[in-house]
């Protein structure tokens, strides 16, 4: 079992917070574009009040555009929290030990972008992570490590799966809630649950599908998008050179077989859409799939697919929402991706899977209709293949090694 921050004095204490604030960012002007990450850690933050609070983030990757300070992220902390946050140049040397010796209860530390620090960007388990210096000297600088970074917690990276390794850790406030909704799709959803699984990341949604199809979690998914195509071609349909390429592209060729495998076994189950619409002569055309033109792009569902989903989503009680419909960027393709959002926006019990379906919900407006939106496209999805995710993973190790 994981533990929490009800069930731990942090009065006093120096707190090692890990959260998310990878945003979207202007490189140039050093502008962030959208602080959302920075408001769902709020209420985490907030509860360490009582604590010296030393954030410990990132921003992007080595060899990224977007990898940069976090200067202009410690100003934006500041302006949503409405009190001073210290921004620290350093990670762990003797500037930072020293800011954190001098700080006092009630006070917010931000320390750089933890990325630049090499030892941060390996993949190595606990054990191996808590023999770095980055762990054992950032370690010394706080009582008790607290984990809110859930968009981070599939992966195997020093701060993530090292620090609970030699301190005593809990989930914050967010990642407690991630795991919590999360959690109840599998166990405890009001039925029927329909899984609905699009946008590009073909491998973890068939991963998805496979998952909660054979362990009985889902009575119904849904293909949109890309994953739609790979099991329109899994059922011998002709698809078209531009989306056949499209799959071929981004690696997914292996992914047919295995699309075919899971409609040979679940059948029924699976629903995948009659009619499509693809780009011709410029303009939206919808079609039945078994009559998509060898040179025309598949960029949405069509009407009639769509009518068969919306019916299955409006009978359902649990939606579980991961990827966009089709090519939602363009009015002319929007259609689909909209309109699965504003009918799962209404069943009872409503989780999504973040990425750009959460950026396309939070631009609609329904963002406060939906039980729980994601923080963590990768993580989420990770999640629900049913995989224990490092993060979650070290928490518990942490929990009865630190009882």
């Amino acid at each position: 079992m994981i533990k929490n921050l009800s069930q731990i004095d942090i009065s006093r204490k120096k707190i090692l917070l890990r959260v998310d604030f990878n945003s979207p960012i202007d490189p140039q002007a050093g502008v962030i574009l959208d602080d959302k990450r920075f408001r769902e850690h709020l209420r985490t933050i907030q509860a360490l009040r009582d604590a010296i609070c030393i954030i410990v983030t990132h921003q992007s990757r080595p060899g990224k555009k977007d990898f940069t300070s976090l200067e202009a992220h410690a100003s934006r902390l500041q302006q949503l929290l409405g009190k001073p946050v210290t921004f620290i140049d350093d990670i762990f040397g003797h500037t930072a030990q020293d800011a954190v010796r001098n700080a006092h209860p009630g006070d917010v530390i931000m320390l750089e972008n933890v990325r630049f620090n090499a030892e941060e960007n390996l993949k190595l388990n606990g054990e191996e992570s808590a023999k770095t210096l980055l762990i054992r000297n950032l370690s010394k600088m706080g009582d008790i490590f607290v984990n809110d970074a859930f968009g981070t917690a599939h992966r195997s990276q020093p701060t993530i799966v090292g620090l609970p390794e030699v301190m005593p850790s809990v989930a914050g406030l967010l990642m407690e809630k991630e795991i919590s909704n999360l959690s109840r799709v599998f166990e405890g959803a009001p039925r029927p649950v329909t899984f609905i699984l699009g946008g590009t990341k073909v491998d973890d949604s068939i991963d998805v599908a496979h998952h909660v199809l054979s362990n009985g979690i889902a009575d119904r998914v849904i293909t949109i998008g890309v994953v739609a195509n790979i099991f329109l071609a899994a059922q011998g349909i002709t698809i078209g050179k531009p989306s056949s390429d499209l799959i071929t592209q981004l690696g997914y060729d292996n992914q047919i077989a295995i699309a075919k495998a899971i409609l040979d076994e679940f059948g029924e189950k699976v629903f995948v859409p009659e009619a499509v619409a693809i780009r011709k002569d410029g303009i939206r055309v919808e079609i039945p799939v078994d009559q998509i033109p060898a040179d025309c792009p598949i960029l949405d569902i069509g009407g009639t697919g769509l009518k068969s989903c919306l019916d299955i989503i409006k009978n359902s009680k649990t939606v579980v929402l991961n990827g966009p419909a089709g090519l939602f960027e363009e009015t002319d393709f929007a259609l689909g991706t909209y309109e699965i959002i504003k009918a799962a926006a209404d069943v009872q019990f409503s989780v999504v899977g973040g990425g750009h379906t959460a950026a396309v919900i939070e631009k609609m407006g329904y963002d406060k209709r939906f039980t729980h939106i994601s923080t963590g496209g990768g993580a989420c999805i990770e999640f629900l293949t049913g995989k224990k995710l490092p993060a979650i993973a070290a928490l518990e190790k942490s929990a009865a090694k630190f009882s």
